[in-house]
């Protein structure tokens, strides 16, 4: 079996692949995540993927790497990481009391073959008052993540609603990627 090496430094995508028994390495990669305003969402996020899977394979190309990116959008905007509390607060008070998607696009690249694909969550806020706001922002959850929240931590206590693939949202879309990366010779280890 070829090693296998996680093109991300998010601690949630490392703590999914751990769940599913998957064993690899991490490496990861310093694209250029600026969003490019003639793509598409959908071809965004799997652009995002795409270029910080090439980046790493290209230093391990006898390995099965793979590259992830989360965006979330609200109204054909794509909201990424905030700059600052500010951001923070202006992102979580658009987003409150509406619905929005959140795109994970998914590559993973050997010799052999690539693949390349996205899971579309929707995702449904509570109205938030600015005291929730305020003691949200304070936990520092925000700062690191598309949109100013993180589904799996305090940020679930936003989220009235939720359609489609719950890990997507944490950051990688564990069912489906585990099923793609048996293509590439990569199974749990359970």
């Amino acid at each position: 079996m070829k090693p296998f090496v996680l093109a991300s430094g998010s601690p949630r995508r490392k703590e999914l692949l751990e769940q599913a028994q998957i064993s690899f390495t991490v490496q990861t990669s310093d694209v250029d995540e600026t969003i490019n305003s003639n793509l598409s969402s959908k071809e965004l996020v799997q652009s995002l993927a795409y270029q910080k899977a090439e980046a790493v394979f290209a230093m391990n190309q006898n390995a099965v790497v793979l590259g992830a990116d989360t965006i979330v959008v609200l109204d054909g905007q794509v909201l990424g990481k905030p700059n600052d509390r500010n951001h923070a607060r202006e992102m979580l008070l658009s987003l409150s009391g509406k619905k929005h998607s959140v795109l994970t696009g998914v590559s993973i690249l050997s010799q052999e073959q690539q693949r390349t694909f996205f899971v579309e969550t929707y995702v449904q806020f509570w109205e938030l008052s600015n005291k929730e706001i305020e003691r949200y922002l304070d936990t520092n959850e925000p700062f690191d993540k598309a949109g100013a929240y993180g589904i799996q931590g305090f940020g679930a206590t936003l989220v009235k609603e939720i359609s489609g693939d719950y890990f997507s949202v944490v950051g990688l879309p564990l069912a489906l990627t585990v099923r793609e990366l048996i293509h590439f010779g990569i199974t749990p280890n359970f």
